[in-house]
């Protein structure tokens, strides 16, 4: 079992100079997703067509820090230079965790947390298929999916922090969990390497 404590101990040494830059990022984010999801009628079809990008650039991004690399605002569109693979991960997901949550709502998030490490791959791997990454993923979450969801469940503090600030703190807080996701990828991978 990983531990939570220490993974967030050191997601705050990876941001460390980095706050700033992480918030402007995730403040691109949120505006783009939000904008676009709120526009009536189309915003699920455009957000399905951006989200795949947006979500590769996410792990781009959170995986150079965790190498100490450093990060620029500009990233967030680094995911639209890989815009097929991401946009075909994508549609795959949604729709097989919209199927898995047909028989029931656990089952969906189940399958969720089964292919949260896709973007990681693609990212890491740019000549395998969504479908390979895909499946990469649903092997290398095989035996720490409770894990990922203890890890997630760690940040609801700061997840209300960032409710009861009118989503203002979730720059900053999202930028820290973006940052343990990609710490918890990389000791998964290490195992199963």
């Amino acid at each position: 079992m990983m531990d939570n404590y220490s993974i967030r101990s050191r997601s705050r040494e990876f941001m460390e100079g980095k706050w700033k830059t992480c918030a402007l990022i995730m403040l691109i984010f949120c505006i783009v997703c939000g904008g676009v999801g709120a526009i009536p009628g189309a915003g699920f079809i455009i957000s399905l067509l951006i989200g795949g990008p947006l979500a590769l650039s996410l792990a781009y991004i959170f995986l150079r820090i965790t190498r100490g690399e450093d990060v620029t605002v500009e990233m967030i569109f680094k995911g639209f230079e890989d815009y097929s693979r991401s946009l075909v991960a994508m549609l795959l997901t949604t729709v097989y965790i919209i199927l898995w949550s047909l028989l029931l709502l656990v089952p969906g998030i189940i399958a969720g947390l089964s292919y949260s490490m896709t973007y990681f791959i693609l990212s890491e791997n740019p000549n395998i298929s969504a479908s390979e990454a895909i499946t990469m993923s649903k092997e290398m979450m095989r035996g720490h999916k409770t894990e990922l969801a203890l890890l997630a469940v760690s940040f609801l503090g700061w997840f209300l922090l960032g409710i009861i600030t009118c989503g203002i703190a979730m720059l900053w807080v999202g930028s820290y969990y973006y940052t343990a996701i990609a710490i918890f990828y990389q000791e998964i991978k290490g195992q199963v390497a």
